[in-house]
């Protein structure tokens, strides 16, 4: 995780029964440093697919692939770990299942970090910072909240939610340690090009 500074949410939200392979390809050829897979609709033989071909992808490149939510389906397409949310199964079920894997969870205050810090959390997924059309049923936190986060925790802290390269650098200032992005990566016209310029943004701020 030390090393680890983009991280790119493929969610078939937005992609549908795209061509899953050559995203996630796209996405680490343009320097993604883990994968993501976010997926609210597919049933659940369609999302072990869909994970089996990411982790194909991300094993070829020698990057960690994360699912959300889903801690059986990390399991059977031998995901490198699993996110998640306030509301899914706790950590340390899932670490019964799943053994020494990242574990990744979402915050959006200081005590939600502070406490899946304490419980064992490899990362926090922080945000939504901005608005973003994945995360609508929550208002943006601002750089505010990410930045008391990052002071007040010892683990990474990756910034989520309306991330692009123009407002990298102020997250980055703020205490994002890593960013995670969706649209700006996975819906732009040329994904490679994309998630090239939002990793040279991260290093610009390094």
């Amino acid at each position: 995780m030390k090393n680890c500074k983009l991280c790119v949410i493929i969610d078939m939200g937005l992609v549908g029964k795209s061509d899953i392979t050559r995203i996630a390809t796209e996405a680490l050829r343009g320097g993604a440093d883990m994968i993501q897979l976010r997926d609210k609709s597919s049933d659940d033989g369609d999302f072990l697919k869909y994970a089996r071909l990411i982790k194909s992808a991300t094993k070829r490149f020698r990057k960690p692939f994360i699912v959300n939510d889903r801690v059986d389906i990390a399991r059977l397409a031998g995901a490198d770990g699993v996110h998640l949310g306030q509301d899914d199964i706790p950590i340390r079920e899932a670490r019964k299942i799943l053994g020494k894997v990242i574990i990744g969870i979402s915050a959006r205050n200081l005590k939600q970090a502070r406490d899946a810090e304490k419980k064992g959390a490899d990362y926090l997924g922080i945000g939504p910072i901005y608005h973003t059309k994945t995360k609508i049923e929550n208002a943006p936190i601002g750089t505010g909240v990410l930045s008391r986060i990052s002071k007040n925790t010892n683990i990474p802290c990756f910034a989520i939610g309306g991330i692009t390269r123009k407002n990298i650098g102020s997250v980055r200032k703020s205490g994002g340690s890593a960013v995670a992005v969706a649209s700006a990566a996975i819906k732009a016209r040329n994904i490679y090009r994309s998630v090239e310029n939002m990793k040279e943004a991260i290093d610009d701020t390094a």
